[in-house]
């Protein structure tokens, strides 16, 4: 049994006796009088095993559950206990104890128990290696498409992805960064270590520092524990910061710091923290502009920027759009557990159509609304979006493909035409309000 073993109680004696027993079949045990003090060392390095008293002279034992869990979820909990109730037995249980024991506890128990939490850790690891098998091989891609731009970036993924350099990916909102982000990561070298990805956009300048490096305990008001921060979480994998051009400067100067030489000290801390990870950045911004606006750090972006991967917009890859869409009803209609498994032609025509300003996200978000609203095995015209539906007049049959506004103002004529000019009966056919539609008018010029 090679493993790390922690045995938690308030007395020393329990302890001791605990210890030896387990140190018997090989494992390596560390023993604690206190809650805080085993929390601080499990932080530092989590065991896979402990045995965990629940009257603690700093706290309740089953209070310390879930900060285990956090820190290691396949670490297994034993809880042991002179005070034995059912309703403990079960809180214990319910906050993610393997097993539940009474003092005076027998070591013949102990070191059984020890042999089976042990035995279903190893099979949860052995699990979770599975589905990371069984999730892609290296040469499996998550991106859908046969466009010859996105062909490029399969193509460039399969170059990059074994070589273990800095990748920043540009790209619009929806267009699929950390599809590639997750592609880099599972044809690379890391693909067994941890794929971490954090929004930089998401969180104030403390939030970010801490979630990045981490605090020590005691750091600020609040810190009343260690955390782990992601960066160092991530050893031995890959890092991904979405939307790195909304990180604040000061924060791009830790970065900086951070990759330039590969350790990290957490908030509060003094220990150096060594880093092993690979790094991979996204942003909707042109962080040339930024740098030269004084907005980015330029030696941070030449760090970043190692190689860069320009992911298009959906409508410049149009040729893409039939078989994501056909990919996402068939997503949605598992999901659902509804069986439409067909486009009608003319709904197809309206999908190709479409500008799709928020690219893949909203074709996924078109198909998906449809087929919660579908009635039928087919997804209609009339399952999608009422704007989608606008698009569907003779004026445009036989003509090139136009943008979405010019479609909508051909619409919005041909309807003041039918109607007379009658604004009101307009408004009412189009389905908007009267303010909507003199806004309209006055942009198309048809006021």
């Amino acid at each position: 049994m090679n493993a790390r073993i922690a045995v938690v109680d308030d007395e020393t004696i329990v302890c001791n006796r605990l210890s030896r027993a387990l140190a018997k079949d090989g494992g390596t045990v560390e023993a604690f009088t206190e809650g805080r003090a085993f929390l601080a060392r499990h932080a530092e390095a989590p065991f896979d095993l402990v045995f965990l008293d629940l009257m603690l002279p700093d706290g309740d034992g089953v209070s310390l559950i879930p900060a285990v869990k956090s820190v290691s979820p396949a670490t297994e909990v034993v809880v042991v206990t002179g005070f034995g109730t059912i309703e403990t037995a079960i809180a214990a249980v319910k906050e993610g104890a393997f097993h539940y024991a009474q003092k005076p506890v027998k070591l013949a128990e102990v070191r059984h128990l020890a042999a089976s939490a042990l035995e279903r850790a190893a099979l949860k690891r052995e699990n979770s290696a599975l589905r990371r098998a069984l999730r892609g091989t290296p040469g499996e891609r998550p991106l859908i498409g046969v466009s010859p731009a996105i062909r490029k970036v399969f193509a460039l993924i399969d170059k990059v992805a074994p070589v273990d350099c800095n990748v920043l990916i540009l790209g619009g909102s929806g267009t699929g960064k950390e599809l590639v982000a997750r592609a880099l990561h599972r044809q690379s070298p890391r693909r067994e270590r941890p794929f971490v990805s954090f929004n930089c956009g998401a969180f104030s300048e403390e939030l970010i520092s801490s979630e990045l490096f981490g605090y020590e305990k005691g750091a600020f008001t609040g810190a009343v524990a260690t955390k782990i921060g992601l960066l160092e979480a991530a050893a031995g994998g890959t890092v991904f910061l979405d939307e790195i051009g909304e990180m604040p400067l000061p924060m791009q100067v830790k970065l900086l710091r951070a990759i330039q030489e590969r350790h990290i000290r957490r908030v509060g801390g003094t220990r150096p923290i060594d880093l092993d990870i690979r790094i991979v950045a996204a942003t909707n911004k042109d962080l040339k502009h930024e740098t030269a606006s004084g907005a980015f750090r330029e030696d941070l972006y030449f760090r970043l920027n190692v190689v860069t991967i320009h992911l298009p917009r959906l409508d410049e890859r149009r040729e893409d759009i039939a078989p994501l869409a056909a990919h996402f009803l068939e997503k949605y209609s598992l999901a659902f557990r509804k069986a439409v498994t067909a486009i009608e032609p003319e709904a197809m025509r309206i999908l190709a159509a479409y500008s799709y300003p928020g690219n893949v996200r909203e074709l996924e978000n078109i198909v998906e609304r449809g087929v919660a609203l579908a009635e039928s095995e087919t997804l209609r015209v009339k399952d999608l979006p009422a704007d989608l539906r606008q698009l569907r007049f003779d004026s445009v049959e036989g003509e090139g493909l136009v943008s979405l506004e010019e479609m909508e103002r051909r619409y919005i004529a041909k309807v003041l035409e039918r109607t007379g000019y009658n604004k009101g009966l307009t408004a009412q056919i189009l389905d908007v309000p009267r303010t909507t539609l003199w806004r309209k008018l006055k942009q198309y010029g048809l006021d």
